[in-house]
């Protein structure tokens, strides 16, 4: 029993020391101005970042992290790390998105690149490996991208992913693993997952409709018919509108200035609208037709559609309509043990973010009741005070 517990440890021991991180910024000082390179790119006006904590945080610090400061901006900000390839282990794609500004429009994504990034060049069109993260547009568009490129061309999840959507940190979290499945997950907390075959169309269907496979003439699909037994009654139709019986020709009529008069059309009480036979279930009916299917000829299967050959750069290219949102906590790597205990030491932090948010709105409530003239409050006492003398029964009219 001793060895065995021994090896267990060994084995861990190894498997953690296997265990790389390719690239992590927490941005704790200005040094990422001389890490990070802004893409220059001819015909955008790019906007500049800033290191901040924000409005609010749990550690004025340990909290910083890069803040879009201009609105209605393109961004295009990039930094290389050492080049890896994730064949045969997990990659690991981490990092959090503050939207403290409320954003309204603007993307909350990174990429990342190969070494064949030319970062002064960067911009929307530069081919990239990953996209991934938040993405928020007014009311209909508050989604997580999650986006790889495969043989030359951009493909998009098919699902819909959720992201959020308030003033606080939150940490996006991407999982690829080697048996070609995927996780996301945001504050630590798994919110899909699935087999990326399924879940993109990078390869054609396994499966086709035959092309030489036609319906039948005589397969007859409907359920039911009509019944060819049931015949129109003889006094079913009726017009659809008659003179109005009950109208009677003005007395100042001139039939020679205002032509022969006529009464005005009502709906005919009598009318039964378009007749048609009952329905009656059909007899030669054989079910739906289902187009057989055979085996799709350009179908080749891809055990290695979570490898990617080259990971070099990560970059944050996006938009915004109104400024303000902190990127942070930038971690790739093949450990997803240690990207989960990074999610719970954040979400610990987080607590004491909103608990200043909170107190900083407190403080702002009783400013605006400190600043209001007296006779405004002097109002609303008597509103209030109107408003407990009234009846209960009477309050929904107030």
């Amino acid at each position: 029993m001793k060895s065995l517990v021994l090896a267990v440890v060994s084995l861990l021991a190894i498997s953690s020391i296997n265990c790389e991180v390719f690239f992590e910024e927490k941005f704790p000082d200005d040094s990422w101005e001389s890490n990070w390179v802004y893409s220059e790119h001819p015909g955008k006006e790019f906007g500049k970042f800033k290191l901040t904590a924000g409005k609010f945080y749990n550690d004025p610090e340990a909290d910083k992290g890069l803040q879009t400061s201009e609105d209605a901006r393109f961004y295009a900000l990039s930094r290389k790390f050492k080049p890896f390839s994730n064949e045969g282990k997990p990659l690991v794609v981490q990092f959090s998105v503050k939207h403290e500004q409320d954003i309204d429009c603007g993307g909350g994504y990174l990429k990342v690149f190969d070494c064949k990034l030319e970062q002064k060049d960067m911009h929307g069109e530069t081919p990239y490996e990953i996209m991934f993260g938040p993405d928020i547009c007014g009311p209909g568009t508050k989604k997580v991208h999650v986006i790889f490129s495969y043989k030359g061309k951009n493909h998009l999840i098919k699902k819909d992913i959720r992201c959020k959507d308030d003033v606080y940190t939150h940490l996006y979290t991407l999982i690829v693993k080697p048996d070609n499945t995927y996780e996301v997950l945001i504050d630590n907390e798994k919110v899909e997952s699935g087999e990326l075959e399924a879940d993109w169309d990078f390869l054609p269907p396994k499966k086709i409709k035959d092309p030489e496979a036609k319906k039948p003439e005589d397969w007859d699909d409907r359920p039911t018919i009509p019944d060819p037994e049931d015949k129109k009654p003889e006094d079913w139709d009726k017009p659809e509108h008659i003179p109005d019986p009950d109208a009677t020709k003005p007395e100042d009529w001139d039939d020679e200035m205002d032509g022969e008069w006529e009464p005005p059309m009502i709906d005919n009480p009598d009318y039964k609208g378009v007749w048609a036979p009952k329905q009656i279930d059909n007899p030669a009916y054989k079910g739906p037709w289902v187009h057989p299917e055979i085996d799709n000829p350009e179908y080749t299967s891809d055990p290695n559609l979570y490898k990617r050959d080259e990971l070099c750069s990560v970059g944050l290219d996006l938009w915004q309509v109104k400024s303000g949102t902190i990127f942070d906590n930038f971690l790739i790597g093949d450990n997803i043990e240690e990207a989960a205990e990074r999610g719970e030491e954040l979400k610990k932090r987080l607590e004491g973010e909103k608990k200043m948010k909170s107190e900083q709105d407190e403080a702002e409530r009783e400013k605006e009741k400190a600043d209001k003239p007296d006779d405004e409050e002097d109002d609303e006492d008597l509103d209030d005070e109107q408003a407990d003398n009234v009846p209960a029964e009477d309050h929904d009219e107030l």
